[in-house]
């Protein structure tokens, strides 16, 4: 599978991606709403060699694709729909991107195209995402999108010696207009 936008290019994985991967996963700022203190070369290839094996799954369920510049083919995140068999109509959405650049518009991009391919190609009915309530430029992804917000889920996630709350986001097929600006 590959999508192409205006800026960016959304490719499968291939197994040398794991280097820019640790690179951007490795950096305070991306670190900040996640779990992990820090992650290590065993973790960003395990991760690679995971959305390898996605790609081999039949049918298949889970999309996690590497965004690349167009001008010069750089990895600069991922970004993905993972959905299951029990629940074929839905999939959550899910992008990362590389702090260096962030406040340029490449997560709506990269997102705008994998919520465009989950309701034109797969047939998706919903599409949902969450992030952590503190974690601002990912629901202005959402936002941006048209999603809806749907609620905030109070002291539910345990990370970092604290609760956190979570934002849910989501659209409907219906709702989707894939010309939505940035």
């Amino acid at each position: 599978m590959q999508l192409v936008t205006e800026r960016l290019v959304l490719r499968e994985f291939a197994s040398e991606d794991w280097e820019a991967v640790l690179r951007y996963q490795s950096d305070p700022l991306y670190l900040r709403y996640t779990p992990r203190e820090e992650r290590t070369e065993a973790d960003a290839r395990s991760l690679v060699s995971m959305f390898l094996r996605w790609r081999e799954e039949l049918p298949r369920y889970r999309y996690q694709v590497a965004i690349a510049l167009r001008e010069n083919g750089q990895l600069i995140g991922n970004c993905g729909i993972r959905g299951s068999a029990s629940k074929s109509w839905e999939a959550e959405l899910g992008y990362e991107i590389d702090s260096r650049y962030w406040g340029q518009g490449y997560a709506s991009e990269a997102a705008r195209a994998i919520v465009d391919f989950g309701f034109r190609e797969l047939r998706l009915h919903r599409i949902w995402a969450h992030c952590i309530a503190d974690n601002t430029g990912s629901a202005r992804v959402m936002q941006k999108l048209g999603m809806r917000f749907e609620g905030r889920l109070y002291e539910t996630e345990w990370m970092r010696e604290r609760w956190w709350d979570l934002l849910l986001y989501a659209l409907l097929d219906r709702e989707w207009q894939p010309s939505h600006t940035n």
